[in-house]
């Protein structure tokens, strides 16, 4: 089934090239359906690549997507066109009455920041705390899930020695976790951060379940036990050439940016990296929008409370 975006987002053209079904709102008018409703709470400077990576991972399952791009209104984005934002974002206010099935809060480049610091901070809280009761199953990215487990849970990030920067292999650690239900023994993950959310809080946390971890990476995901708020470390929404794109603007700004790692053939960045993780992508957020917001969330969104759905592993 085609996920729905509107008819002149860029993602479009580049969704269809894929052979994505992609369904315009025009068309999407004529169906006699609902379709989950995904709001996209899009952090990132690169707000054009982002939504279309994460568009194409939703539009990739048998089921009806209807996305939403949310921008904060306390921060103004330098690095997309405003005509962008204007034609295909709206800001938090303009949804916050009303209901969604699920939704997606991005990372975002201010890891380095304490969280209080950030422009939107205060912003970002008003909406995690809408989501309780407003959105059936959340999935934090990255220093979003940084901040959704300081915020919710009060778990604090701690910097690293030096920046995660490439892909790392994963292992499985809960027993049958339906969000990886699938999943290799060993999966691969890109990462670029300088901090991690403190291990030894979140395996304190008797409301988190943790379900994967990497020697290297840490802790990659978790979640609470009704599968309401999920939380993802590393960016497996990433492109081929995101890391790369990454590496060389932080060589070309001056910083002592090491090589990422497994990620070109021989540490070569002349040679073109090899993509390890598009399935384990794929089948992460088709699981996520399977079993944590299709097949719990209600029928009328009006019937979401905090307390409604549940955790498909333990039925």
């Amino acid at each position: 089934m085609p996920i729905k975006i509107p008819d002149r987002l860029p993602a479009r053209a580049t969704l269809e090239s894929e052979n994505i079904f992609v369904m315009t709102e025009k068309r999407a008018r004529t169906q006699d359906m609902r379709p989950l409703r995904i709001a996209l709470l899009n952090l990132m400077p690169t707000k054009i690549q982002t939504e279309t990576q994460l568009a194409r991972l939703l539009g990739n399952t048998p089921l009806q997507v209807e996305l939403t791009l949310v921008q904060v209104e306390s921060h103004v984005s330098r690095n997309t066109p405003q005509s962008h934002m204007l034609s295909f974002y709206k800001p938090f206010s303009a949804i916050a009455d009303q209901n969604f099935d699920g939704m997606v809060i991005t990372g975002a480049p201010v890891e380095n920041m304490p969280f209080e610091e950030v422009s939107y901070w205060d912003e970002l809280c008003r909406i995690m705390d809408w989501s309780k009761s407003h959105v059936h199953s959340v999935f934090h990215i990255c220093w979003a899930a940084q901040a959704g487990l300081y915020h919710h849970f009060g778990i604090r990030k701690v910097p690293l020695e030096r920046k995660l920067f490439g892909v790392f292999p994963h292992r499985v650690i809960y027993r049958n976790p339906v969000l990886l239900r699938g999943f290799d023994d060993v999966f691969y993950v890109p990462h670029s951060r300088y901090t991690e959310s403190s291990r030894e809080m979140m395996m304190q946390e008797p409301r988190l379940k943790i379900l994967s971890s990497s020697e290297e990476a840490g802790i990659y995901a978790s979640m609470t036990a009704n599968g309401r708020q999920i939380f993802i470390t590393g960016h497996s929404e990433y492109d081929r050439d995101t890391l790369k794109a990454e590496y060389l603007r932080d060589r070309e700004a001056g910083l002592d940016t090491a090589v990422p790692a497994n990620y070109f053939p021989g540490d070569d960045p002349e040679k073109e990296p090899v993509m390890a993780w598009r399935s384990h992508a794929n089948l992460l957020y088709s699981n996520w929008l399977n079993y944590f917001v299709y097949q719990t969330t209600p029928y009328d969104l009006a019937d979401l409370n905090e307390e409604s759905g549940f955790f498909p592993g333990n039925h």
